[in-house]
C-alpha cells in the first residue's frame, strides 16, 4: 500500500512548482501595476503566509508540507525576480538569494508547523498557529497604516482569522490561537525587524 500512497502524492510537487512561477509573475506585475491595493497584496506577507499555510495544512505529512511549500516558494521567488529582470528591465536583485534561503528554511518550517498544529489540540498547536497569524498582522497594514491601505488591512484581518480560527480542527486549539495572537504578533514584529535589518 505504501507505494500507492507515494504515487498519489508525487503529482503535487510538479503542481507546486508550476503554481510558484505564476504567483511570482502575478505578484511582480501587481507591484508595478500602479494600483496601490494590488501592489500591497503582492508585497505584504498576508497572501504569502496564507498560501504557505494552506499548502502545508493540506499536506498529508509534515515532510510533504515542507517539501511542497519549499518548491512553491522557491519557484515563486525566481519568477518574481526574473519578471523584474527580464520583463521590466530592472536587472537581477541580490535579494533573490535571501528569498531562496528562506524558501529552504523558514518557509518549510512554517508549513510543517501548520500541518502539525492544525491536527492537534492544546496550547502548543495554538501558539504555532498564532505565530503564523502574528506574522501577517505584524508585517501588514492593519496595525500600521490601515487608513492608507484599507484593502490590505482587510486582507490582513481575514488571513489572520483564517489562520487562527478556521484552519485548526480542534476548538481548544482555536481558543489558544486567539488568546495568544497578541503576544505572537509582538514576537513576530521583533523577528520581522531583525529579518529586515539582515536583508538591508
Amino acid at each position: 500500500m505504501q507505494p500507492t500512497r507515494n504515487r498519489a502524492r508525487t503529482p503535487a510537487l510538479p503542481v507546486c512548482a508550476g503554481l510558484g512561477p505564476v504567483a511570482g509573475a502575478l505578484a511582480k506585475a501587481a507591484d508595478e501595476s500602479g494600483l496601490r491595493w494590488a501592489a500591497d497584496l503582492g508585497s505584504y506577507p498576508a497572501a504569502w503566509v496564507l498560501a504557505v499555510a494552506l499548502l502545508g495544512g493540506a499536506a498529508p505529512t509534515v515532510r510533504v508540507a515542507a517539501a511542497r511549500t519549499a518548491v512553491f516558494f522557491a519557484a515563486m521567488s525566481v519568477a518574481y525576480y526574473a519578471w523584474a529582470a527580464l520583463v521590466l528591465g530592472f536587472g537581477w536583485n541580490r535579494l533573490l538569494v535571501a528569498w531562496l534561503l528562506l524558501s529552504a528554511t523558514a518557509v518549510p518550517a512554517v508549513a510543517a508547523a501548520v500541518q502539525w498544529a492544525t491536527r492537534r489540540p492544546g496550547p502548543l498547536p495554538g501558539a504555532l498557529l498564532a505565530g503564523a497569524a502574528g506574522i501577517v498582522l505584524a508585517g501588514g497594514a492593519v496595525l500600521t497604516d490601515a487608513a492608507a491601505h484599507p484593502v490590505q488591512a482587510v486582507a490582513d484581518v481575514v488571513a489572520a482569522a483564517l489562520l487562527a480560527a478556521v484552519l485548526p480542527r480542534d476548538g481548544r486549539t482555536r481558543l489558544w490561537a486567539v488568546v495568544l495572537l497578541a503576544p505572537a504578533t509582538w514576537l513576530a514584529g521583533r523577528g520581522l525587524a531583525v529579518l529586515a535589518a539582515l536583508l538591508g
